[in-house]
């Protein structure tokens, strides 16, 4: 076993794309596997903290949301960009005009909103007409230094009727009309992680980031001195995954195969295993470079192998399951 897999005391997971996809009449509906994981990432000893963007709701109403999924989950255990961008507005006495979901509004409660020197946007979603990113602009041209707070930056993201667009496309809008650069809390910002990991109590070199976006959960994570893993569910596209990594610095670009090394190198790739012995709730984690071809082989070698995360851009997968013995 590697080093570092021996020091890994706690993971931090997204959840949109990796525990469940959003949408629908209820809200939503589990990836297979994700709510036992869960559970039994608890119990072999890990810590556990919930890593997410959700701007669509409160914490507390998104949590009893994925409660009520089934996932043993408490508000303590979810860094959000909303309560982070409140303490921020505080801390600078900035009082944001709010382009965001009515549903995040309660969030703001203890701020002053009145006589705006801020916008703060997050996933608006059917609120992002033309009328309220207008009157976001607005405020934004009208103030002599213009303060745009984004509640995270993601391209798109995967409800259970497809993709949908995030609110990094529209805070990109802004940014080009207003000539401003956007100040993001939530990921992939270092500050935003670094939250999140002092509040599960590990530090970055023995912690691993699992989420389903290359540029803010993969590439954020590794920025802040952690590992990383993309899986293969949500937003995840095998076709897009070259064009991503572009997005990526050198030192977060590491561990993932590029276009040209697939071509003329023998497929490999990066299987992290979260192990459970048969009769022990104790975990070990393995990490393993192997053949895609041996990848059979090694149900062999591993007693019981509960779950597996892979990592690479051949084989990015959540969960996957390479069955037991």
């Amino acid at each position: 076993m590697a080093a570092w897999a021996r020091a890994v005391r706690g993971l931090l997971l997204d959840i949109s794309g990796v525990l469940y996809d959003s949408g629908g009449e209820g809200g939503g509906v589990p990836i297979a596997g994700s709510a036992e994981a869960v559970r039994r990432i608890k119990a072999s000893g890990l810590k556990l903290q919930f890593c997410t963007n959700e701007t669509q709701a409160t914490r507390e109403k998104f949590v009893k949301k994925l409660q009520g999924l089934g996932f043993d989950i408490s508000v303590a255990e979810v860094t959000a960009p909303a309560p982070a961008a409140c303490r921020l507005l505080k801390e600078r006495g900035l009082r944001p005009h709010l382009l965001v979901h009515d549903d995040l509004v309660p969030e703001f409660a203890d701020i002053d909103k009145t006589n705006p020197n801020c916008v703060v946007i997050g996933d608006a979603a059917e609120n992002f007409s033309y009328a309220n990113l207008n009157e976001a602009f607005r405020v934004l041209i009208g103030l002599e230094k213009p303060v745009l707070i984004s509640l995270g930056k993601g391209r798109y993201y995967k409800e259970t009727d497809g993709l949908k667009l995030d609110v990094g496309a529209y805070m990109k809008a802004l940014e080009y009309a207003c000539d401003v650069e956007a100040e993001v809390v939530g990921k992939p910002a270092k500050a935003f992680f670094e939250s999140a990991l002092a509040e599960m109590g590990v530090p970055p070199e023995q912690a691993i980031m699992i989420g389903d976006d290359i540029v803010s959960d993969v590439g954020g994570a590794q920025q802040c001195g952690m590992r990383a893993v993309q899986v293969r569910t949500g937003k995840y596209r095998q076709h897009c995954f070259t064009q991503e990594l572009l997005h990526l610095t050198p030192a977060a670009n590491q561990g993932f195969h590029t276009a040209e090394q697939t071509v003329t190198h023998k497929p490999r790739l990066t299987v992290l295993f979260i192990v459970f012995q048969r009769d022990s709730s104790d975990c070990v984690l393995q990490s393993n470079s192997v053949h895609l071809s041996d990848v059979n082989k090694l149900q062999e070698k591993v007693p019981f192998v509960l779950k597996a995360f892979c990592a690479s851009s051949l084989v990015n997968c959540w969960f996957r399951d390479f069955g037991s013995r």
